[in-house]
């Protein structure tokens, strides 16, 4: 299992990633040295090594696809772009993160500066086709009359029970419907609940605090869908209406960081997903400014250290302080380094706007101290005996906290970006009429 996992990841996630951060970094005029650092960093994030190649997990394929997903957005290659997310999405239904982002922007590039109905159309043929060939294998099993045997002896779905027409079980259209709404009960698991380990999101902390399995289900999976849209919809509308592709990463970066902290039935490994954009920033124009860098490695220090209570079930305790320490050792991050957030001694040497702010250096101490106490806590006091689970939960809470953080820095990235973004264009426009 490990070789296949080194394997795929060699074929997908690595060529990727190169391929995307060299023309990304071409694109924002980076110096390659600058860019050489940025691709160690992004192929040495702690989170992905311990999950895909200690956990065994395959996680780098699917966003390797996303990833390639980017890179063909880059190129002007919008129908390939479509191709590449739909095979991440049928890889892995996490991709669900990213939808909403590449949705509003597709949709925005086909709408704005002027409809391109040519391009809609082909935008939406291709994407069907290619949805229509991933699951062609599947339909096809299902139409067979073992399956439709199968089929129709097994309990009704309770998204065909809902609907008000009865249907002939031996028919090949109830083997397809059946098939079909199969995928969609594994895709969106209502059933396992809001819910299953304490992971570091806003509904586990709620829990914690005020017990939430007193409320009906539906009404939990429509408060979980409202919280979601809410903290989604003003960064698609921003893809939406200025369809950039230097946008792109923040509002990914937001949306999923959204989804991580109000969708329902989400775990730990999902924390992925957030990261892997943001990480992705430190390839732009001031990606390695230690503002970013700051902000980038402490989101990706506290995502390994919310997975350690999972890391620990699978012994990976040496990796997990190997991998950790290593990134942020190449970034000079705390443990291991402070010169992220030490001023340097002349204001001529660099933009004090890319200067950690001294609350963020407060704030990002605060965690790092957290997590080298937790750490020292759950390694040599034993939590009550009528709360096992304490220092997990603290865990879960803290990490919250932070990914709550996280996700306002996304937000505000993605703002101020769009609005430097609009003032050059103002700029521009204005030169032409003076010319």
């Amino acid at each position: 299992m490990r070789a296949t996992v080194v394997v795929s990841e060699y074929f997908v996630f690595i060529p990727a990633v190169v391929n995307f951060l060299r023309r990304y970094t071409r694109m924002q005029g980076v110096h390659a040295w600058s860019a050489s650092i940025a691709l160690v960093a992004v192929l040495l994030q702690p989170a992905n090594i311990l999950i895909d190649h200690g956990h065994f997990q395959y996680n780098t394929v699917m966003l390797g696809l996303v990833v390639a997903s980017l890179d063909a957005i880059l190129a002007g290659r919008m129908l390939w772009a479509c191709i590449f997310f739909v095979g991440a999405l049928g890889f892995k239904q996490m991709a669900l993160y990213y939808a909403p982002v590449m949705f509003a922007y597709l949709l925005g590039v086909c709408t704005f500066p002027r409809i391109n109905i040519p391009r809609l159309i082909s935008i939406a043929l291709v994407t069907l086709a290619s949805f229509a060939l991933l699951l062609a294998p599947v339909m096809v099993g299902a139409s067979n009359a073992e399956a439709r045997k199968a089929f129709a002896s097994s309990p009704l779905p309770p998204m065909l029970h809902a609907l008000p027409i009865q249907m002939n079980k031996d028919s090949v259209t109830y083997g397809l419907l059946f098939q079909l709404t199969q995928i969609i009960h594994r895709v969106f698991p209502f059933a396992r609940g809001l819910f299953e380990d304490k992971v570091a999101n806003a509904w586990c902390a709620i829990h914690t605090f005020y017990k939430l399995t007193r409320f009906d289900a539906t009404l939990l999976q429509r408060a979980s869908l409202g919280a979601t849209l809410a903290s989604i919809i003003v960064p698609c509308a921003i893809i939406f209406r200025h369809p950039r592709a230097s946008l792109l990463l923040p509002a990914l970066s937001a949306v999923s960081w959204g989804f991580f902290l109000f969708s329902f039935q989400v775990h730990e490994k999902s924390v992925l997903l957030p990261l892997l954009p943001m990480t992705l920033l430190l390839a732009g124009n001031g990606g390695l400014s230690k503002e970013t860098r700051a902000w980038v490695g402490w989101a990706n220090m506290l995502g390994s250290w919310t997975m350690y209570p999972l890391l620990k079930r699978d012994e990976l305790r040496v990796p997990y302080i190997v991998m950790t320490l290593l990134w942020a050792y190449i970034l000079g991050l705390p443990p291991t380094s402070f010169e992220t957030y030490r001023s340097r001694p002349s204001v001529e040497d660099s933009n004090t706007h890319f200067e950690p702010s001294t609350l963020t250096t407060l704030l990002h101490f605060g965690f790092y101290l957290a997590m080298i106490a937790w750490h020292v806590l759950e390694a040599f006091v034993a939590p009550p005996p009528g709360k096992p689970d304490l220092w997990v939960v603290l865990n879960a809470l803290i990490g919250a906290g932070g990914f709550g953080i996280a996700y306002l820095w996304c937000m505000w990235k993605l703002y101020t970006q769009c609005r430097q973004i609009s003032r050059q264009v103002t700029e521009e426009e204005s030169q032409k009429k003076k010319q």
